[in-house]
């Protein structure tokens, strides 16, 4: 930005104007950079930091008044411990992560790919910025490799401005003949389409099995039980 430039130019003039090395001066000097009402010991601290070193202590400074944003690892949701890939098979890896931080994640973050085999065309994906404390799910479209084998994949949460922050997250894949785990999420996929089982067989209802073990079917419904289907042949007329 063109503010920027004006800034830092402006710094780059005064910092070739300082050539004091009197402690004294130079608290003054960073005083009267960064403002804010900055104190003699907060001023002492930065310069001691950075070994009176007036433009390092400068950017120490700005650095701490950045928002320093947090991301921690809660599980993995798909592709966990002993569940395995086919070959050549797409699938969907989901990570729940968490803000253990103090502050809100910036719009435009991304999950970078960052080492390692990469299992899916594109290397960022948008992740939708969430409160502290707040959970949320992460996922990604993959392919397998075509040969069987162990692979890793490493991920990484990054700002708009290209600072990575957060746990690391890992893909490891095992990919073998025979994996079941596609399989499993084609049939939870269809069930999150709402797809419903097949309509059961409506139950054939055997007339006998209603009646009580004291009754036969030959019983005739004036005797005072449950009226029953008479089962005997018709004698002749």
């Amino acid at each position: 930005m063109e503010v920027d430039n004006e800034l830092d130019q402006t710094l780059l003039q005064q910092f070739s104007c300082m050539g004091t090395t009197d402690k004294d001066d130079l608290v003054r000097q960073l005083q009267k950079l960064v403002g804010h009402n900055m104190n003699w010991s907060t001023a002492a601290f930065f310069l001691d930091m950075n070994n009176w070193n007036l433009q390092a202590a400068v950017c120490s400074y700005f650095d701490t008044q950045s928002p320093v944003f947090s991301m921690v690892l809660v599980r993995d949701v798909t592709i966990g411990e002993g569940e395995s890939v086919p070959p050549d098979t797409q699938f969907t890896k989901t990570w729940r992560v968490q803000n253990n931080g103090d502050e809100e994640w910036p719009h435009g973050c991304c999950l970078q790919f960052t080492g390692g085999v990469q299992l899916c065309e594109s290397e960022r994906i948008y992740v939708e910025p969430i409160q502290p404390s707040a959970v949320t799910d992460i996922s990604v479209e993959m392919r397998s490799p075509p040969t069987p084998g162990i692979y890793q994949s490493k991920w990484r949460m990054v700002t708009p401005t290209g600072s990575y922050f957060g746990d690391v997250i890992w893909v490891i894949l095992t990919v073998a003949e025979g994996g079941t785990l596609a399989l499993t999420q084609q049939l939870s996929h269809l069930s999150d389409l709402g797809a419903s089982p097949p309509p059961a067989v409506p139950h054939m209802l055997n007339p006998f099995t209603r009646l009580s073990s004291s009754q036969n079917v030959f019983q005739d419904p004036s005797d005072g039980g449950d009226a029953a289907m008479d089962l005997r042949p018709s004698g002749p007329e």
